[in-house]
């Protein structure tokens, strides 16, 4: 499909689904009406798909992890804390086994126990092909999660041992991507992913009381919620799939939604003149083209990734985005503590990038040319058609040509998923991926190890090198944290020098919500917190 027809597509069918939305809801007291940038609600079954948007709404609102994420501070890095585990420990003598004591006393929504059984049963319907529960639709988000995984066994009603395959200090941040779904609501819907997607059964702040797809998403709090601190205090959360910025601002001014995630930029400052809040904050997250290396494709060249690096005008970008933006440095954003001194330098510098262009035997006579896979919309990947039009342009100024597959969000993934190699990936050298660069294994170690090239993980490109995995496994044996961000500053200088991604910005992940909206706490992650959130009564 053409790269302008697509934006025709997108903008019509998000303006179809705004349509749908419910009048009779629009002003229903104590409830939050958010416009997601999906295209569709995420899967509603514990393991959301649409990526780190369709866990913040549908992951860690219904469900809880072992462990979870603090989101409770707008003024410092999210960290990891204790979820349905209280407690977690790698054993002094066997640095692959690792303990994890229950939080007892925990329901599911259904009213049945949390217990290990249950850990077991859910890691089971992720790794376990021929376990009764296993659901394929949750393991291809889940599997790829929490590669670190060998074994796992009930070690008493409130204790599970989780055993990895070698010693890995990354194992914590995999396990807080596992949601726990309720095996006693599965065996009574008929042992069917199917009807329990209907009426889902986690053990999180929020229950799901209606689900149609493509159209809106229904959650009302979990009164018996463990920590009582987080129990919501709005009566209702409705999520609304509108994947066209534009869409969501017009639902936002109409009245038809509360808050609206990735707002156009150009209509920032009518919004702030019209009384709307806008909500930034930095976060662990990159805008990135993801480098296909494989045989024949022209990325292999080390001069030609630094050449593309160089021809993006990051500056020209953030001023498209009306200011939202962090012009890349690296493939982790300036000042982060694992930044390090990489000697290339990311900016724009089109007669250098020319140069290099030249020396790897490219030229105006002969063009470099290559298609790149994009998305309409999607979690974190803000305002990808302009953008990409704007990284377009730059990169044709200094003789590479690129033509775009425009692709929706979950097809994005699926392709991301399959590899360079798949024929899904219809023969593009690149994509267009934000992201989530908020943990060791989850930020690095996916995207580039060698054994995590598709199926095994999400090392797309299929890049190998056996310096990186050398670094990888010194992460992974690194249980000390100073010691371990020493050698994870030496992971980002490689990722910088080698350029192996075209590194072109960091979000602040901007939120337009209507003044109504208060108690709200922007946590510096890919995840939020809704539970505080009230909605002010009159005009």
């Amino acid at each position: 499909m053409p790269f302008r027809s697509m934006k025709t597509f997108t903008a019509r069918a998000a303006f179809a689904g705004s349509l749908m939305l419910s009048a009779q809801a629009a002003m229903a007291q104590g409830t939050l009406r958010i416009g997601m940038t999906a295209s569709d609600i995420p899967l509603t079954t514990g393991q959301a798909d649409n990526g780190g948007e369709g866990m913040r709404f549908m992951g860690y609102t219904v469900y809880d992890g072992l462990i979870n994420w603090d989101l409770s501070s707008a003024t410092k890095p999210s960290d990891l804390v204790p979820g349905l585990a209280e407690s977690w420990a790698v054993d002094a003598a066997d640095k692959t086994k690792w303990t994890f004591k229950l939080r007892p006393g925990v329901k599911f929504h259904d009213g049945s126990d949390f217990t290990a059984d249950a850990v077991v049963w859910n890691l089971d319907k992720l790794l376990k092909n021929d376990s009764p529960q296993y659901d394929p639709r949750q393991s291809a988000q889940g599997r790829t999660r929490i590669p670190a995984v060998a074994s796992y066994k009930v070690v008493d009603p409130t204790t599970v041992e989780i055993v990895t395959k070698a010693p890995d200090a990354t194992l914590p941040y995999q396990i807080a991507w596992v949601m726990m779904s309720s095996p006693a609501q599965w065996e009574k819907l008929g042992k069917s992913w199917d009807a329990f997607a209907k009426t889902p059964s986690g053990t999180g702040p929020w229950k799901l009381t209606l689900f149609a797809p493509r159209e809106r998403a229904e959650m009302v709090p979990f009164k018996e919620y463990w920590d009582k601190a987080r129990v919501p205090k709005l009566d209702k959360l409705v999520l609304v799939p509108l994947p066209e910025a534009n869409a969501r601002v017009a639902a936002l001014r109409s009245g038809q939604v509360d808050w609206i995630e990735a707002p156009a930029p150009d209509a920032v400052a009518s919004l702030k003149g019209a009384g709307f809040t806008i909500v930034t904050n930095t976060y662990p997250h990159n805008w990135t083209w993801h480098l296909s290396r494989v045989e024949g494709s022209p990325w292999n060249d080390v001069r030609v990734r630094k050449a593309a690096n160089l021809a993006i005008d990051r500056d020209g970008l953030k001023e498209l985005l009306g200011g939202l933006a962090v012009p890349a440095t690296g493939f982790f954003p300036p000042g982060h503590q694992w930044f390090g001194h990489p000697t290339f330098q990311v900016k724009y510098d089109p007669a250098a990038a020319k140069k290099l262009l030249a020396e790897a035997g490219y030229g105006p006579n002969k063009p470099l040319k290559t298609k790149i896979a994009i998305s309409a919309s999607g979690s974190g990947q803000m305002q990808p058609l302009p953008m990409n039009e704007f990284v377009q342009q730059n990169l044709a100024e200094v003789g590479i040509q690129v033509d775009y597959e425009v692709v929706e969000w979950n097809t994005l993934i699926n392709i991301w998923r399959a590899g360079a190699k798949a024929d899904i990936s219809r023969g593009v050298t690149g994509i267009n991926y934000s992201y989530f660069i908020q943990d060791p294994f989850t930020g690095f170690i996916r995207h580039l190890q060698c054994n995590f090239a598709p199926p095994n993980g999400t090392n797309w490109g299929y890049y190998c090198d056996p310096a990186m995995d050398k670094l990888f496994d010194q992460v992974r044996n690194t249980f000390d944290k100073a010691e371990q961000t020493a050698v994870l500053e030496k992971v980002h200088e490689k990722f910088v020098d080698d350029a192996l991604f075209i590194m072109i910005t960091h979000d602040v992940n901007p939120r337009a919500m209507s003044p109504k909206v208060k108690g709200f706490v922007q946590a510096q992650n890919w995840f939020q917190d809704f539970s505080n959130i009230t909605m002010a009564t009159g005009k």
